[in-house]
């Protein structure tokens, strides 16, 4: 959901399946667009959405190769990406988080706010994030940084939320973006990245090159298209030379 490098496609995942539940994303913006705010404990703000699905909506018009979804993610696919995750997974990070839709369910899944970090290029998403998640750090830049970048004081992340579309980039983007995560997350830690391709979005060889390997963990089937998430880890037994912390 950044650009072609670290894009984003969290276009049509606004519904999932059916027995999957999980938090929206709360809209700023409904006072301006004339919506009251939902009373608490109300299911869904319809307005918070509608607010959302506009702003992605002009993001993408405005930069249709930086910006690659026109809606947010919905709140069944952000239930199932962060359904593995705990708060003993502590800090995570996560790639193109675009509204917060993933954000927020990973706070409501007992996550400190203070133990997120966030990685957003574009600008508009990176101020909306910051007034929504005043204790998240929000890094307003590029996901392929993450190998020179310093997080968590030196700490390791127990897991990574992605949002990017890993199917429109580049394969040495995807690379790239694959060795600075891991670089960050701890032995036994992993990446879960959502798809709308047919398998995982992260081609085999490549995989086999990092060490890494991708297993299927569910789908979204009331997306158009339907969505599925993978859980991306290290291979045990691969050799150091082979691993994101080394990879080129």
């Amino acid at each position: 959901m950044v650009d072609p490098r670290t894009s984003r496609t969290r276009a049509a995942d606004a519904q999932g399946d059916p027995e999957l539940t999980g938090a929206t994303a709360e809209g700023h913006g409904a006072r301006a667009s004339g919506c009251r705010a939902r009373p608490r404990g109300q299911a869904v703000d319809t307005c918070a959405e509608t607010s959302d699905t506009l702003r992605f909506l002009r993001s993408w018009r405005a930069a249709p190769l930086r910006v690659a979804a026109i809606a947010p993610s919905g709140g069944a696919l952000a239930a199932l990406i962060t359904s593995e995750i705990g708060m003993h997974h502590a800090p995570v990070l996560e790639l193109g988080p675009g509204t917060g839709v993933f954000t927020k369910a990973l706070i409501a899944r007992g996550l400190d706010p203070e133990a997120l970090t966030l990685i957003e290029l574009d600008a508009g998403f990176a101020s909306l994030l910051r007034a929504r998640f005043p204790q998240v750090q929000v890094l307003e830049m590029s996901a392929e940084r993450l190998r020179v970048q310093q997080l968590f004081g030196g700490r390791k992340a127990g897991a990574a939320v992605s949002g990017l579309g890993l199917l429109s980039m580049p394969p040495r983007t995807v690379m790239a973006i694959l060795t600075g995560t891991f670089r960050h997350l701890r032995p036994g830690a992993a990446l879960y990245q959502f798809t709308y391709g047919p398998r995982c979005p992260v081609p085999r060889p490549m995989l086999d090159r990092l060490g890494l390997d991708a297993k299927r963990i569910g789908g979204t089937f009331r997306n158009l298209p339907p969505a599925s998430v993978y859980r991306i880890s290290r291979v045990s037994a691969a050799p150091q030379h082979l691993l994101p912390e080394h990879g080129r």
